[in-house]
């Protein structure tokens, strides 16, 4: 039975290890890589190594930047009196393509998923309360995914915030559920915006 040399059969498990990438599309990357310019690979290494030894949270927000705070943080542009509650960084990016959200965000890093042993304390739940008595805030707008976890999430957030006195909204359901936020096209992202509801 043929077997890959050492480094290819490294790197085609690497690569397997990735999301969506199985076997097949491992093997044709390494094939694809072993043919390229070595400048370009070199490049793509450099831009793998980058994003671990560069990228860091955002103090305040917990979004992934380069600098500390991060670019919505830091934009004097940006209302501070809205806050939107996300799950993950990769939120923001379905909802800033909208260019209908002018506050800033907060990402909890995860949802409340008992079954995976995530409970509300893994969350960057606490950061949140003191950003909202530290900053004045006047809206929350919940945006976790329209799933069980997100749901739960939502639910455990809105009980929590609701003595701060703060006007709490979730995101319209115009989302299908189940879904994650980061697949949801354009329009659909702003009519549930413009659509959010009291919780």
């Amino acid at each position: 039975m043929y077997r890959y040399s050492e480094s290819i059969a490294r790197l085609i498990e690497a690569l397997n290890k990735l999301p969506s990438i199985g076997q097949r599309s491992a093997e044709r990357i390494v094939f694809y890589l072993l043919k390229a310019d070595p400048i370009e690979v070199e490049k793509l290494s450099r831009a793998v190594i980058d994003i671990k030894t560069k990228i860091k949270a955002c103090s305040i927000c917990n979004n992934i930047t380069e600098s500390d705070p991060c670019n919505i943080c830091s934009n004097p542009k940006r209302t501070s009196d809205e806050i939107c509650v996300v799950e993950q960084p990769n939120d923001i990016i379905s909802i800033e393509k909208t260019n209908e959200f002018r506050g800033r965000y907060h990402i909890l890093l995860g949802a409340i998923s008992p079954l995976d042993g995530i409970s509300p304390d893994d969350l960057k739940i606490k950061q949140l309360v003191e950003r909202i008595e530290k900053e004045k805030v006047k809206e929350i707008i919940i945006a976790t995914n329209p799933n069980s976890e997100g749901e739960a999430t939502a639910i455990y957030l809105s009980k929590i915030l609701k003595p701060l006195k703060v006007k709490i909204t979730r995101l319209a359901q115009g989302l299908p559920m189940g879904a994650n936020l980061e697949y949801v096209d354009d329009i659909t992202m702003t009519k549930a915006l413009e659509g959010r509801r009291e919780f």
